[in-house]
């Protein structure tokens, strides 16, 4: 799909996915951090002392969602089960997002770019910057996801966004119980025990009005099936040789 295409393209209700490859953010960002593009490192330098410390570059897009459904308007600040505003480190460079699409044309949007961030963003500041980033963007038809979900080289993560805490972290464990059943063989009871015995569990963003927990499994602990009809390694072969 070339860029027109994507500018044009108007998706029915389905899913949406994208992959995409970061460009290293440029200038300078939050006080106390300067970025070195060539070193891909961002300093960070206390304010009451002297320390110092280089941090690898991370970049990352906290927020990545389609319009909510029912025709609602929400603040990207708010993460639901549209996207939104996750913060997320795992929606980093070289991942594949799978978002339902709930309106014609999905409204797709993303931003909130951070340099680095730390599991949790609990301040509600990370790296902040500016980016230049290359996203491949692909409809998939007949595949429902209820949550956002994501698909790297070497896991599967499912997310889920609520308050109270507790109930976002159940979300987001709910549905990749789901995810294995559908797509990795596992009846629900097997494929609760086995997340429970593998998954990981980070903490996405603790600020917004809706926190967002993932849950996420290693690829090689699962059985060599197929997801979402193999559309990451499709798109991520596209995105090598774009890059």
């Amino acid at each position: 799909m070339n860029d027109a295409q994507i500018l044009t393209v108007r998706p029915e209700p389905g899913e949406y996915a994208w992959t995409f490859g970061g460009v290293p953010p440029v200038a300078r960002t939050a006080p106390g951090t300067v970025l070195d593009r060539a070193r891909r490192t961002a300093r960070f330098s206390a304010r009451d002392n002297d320390f110092t410390v280089e941090l690898p570059m991370d970049p990352m897009h906290c927020t990545i969602g389609v319009a909510p459904a029912n025709l609602e308007v929400r603040s990207a600040l708010v993460p639901d089960a549209h996207g939104g505003n996750m913060d997320t480190p795992e929606m980093r460079a070289g991942v594949t997002c799978y978002l339902g699409v709930n309106v014609e044309g999905a409204q797709l949007s993303l931003g909130d770019r951070h340099a680095r961030q730390g599991e949790g963003e609990a301040c509600g500041v990370a790296v902040e910057c500016a980016m230049n980033t290359v996203v491949i963007v692909e409809l998939l038809k007949g595949i429902s996801t209820p949550w956002p979900r994501i698909e790297s080289d070497t896991h599967i993560t499912s997310t889920g966004s609520a308050r109270p805490l507790e109930d976002a972290l159940r979300i987001s464990q709910l549905d990749l119980v789901q995810w294995l059943v559908r797509d990795y063989g596992f009846s629900e009871l097997d494929a609760y025990q086995f997340a429970t015995q593998t998954v990981e569990s980070p903490l996405a963003n603790v600020c917004d009005t809706n926190y967002t927990c993932v849950a996420k499994i290693r690829k090689e602990w699962l059985p060599a099936r197929e997801t979402h009809r193999g559309l990451h390694a499709r798109l991520h072969e596209t995105a090598t040789s774009l890059s």
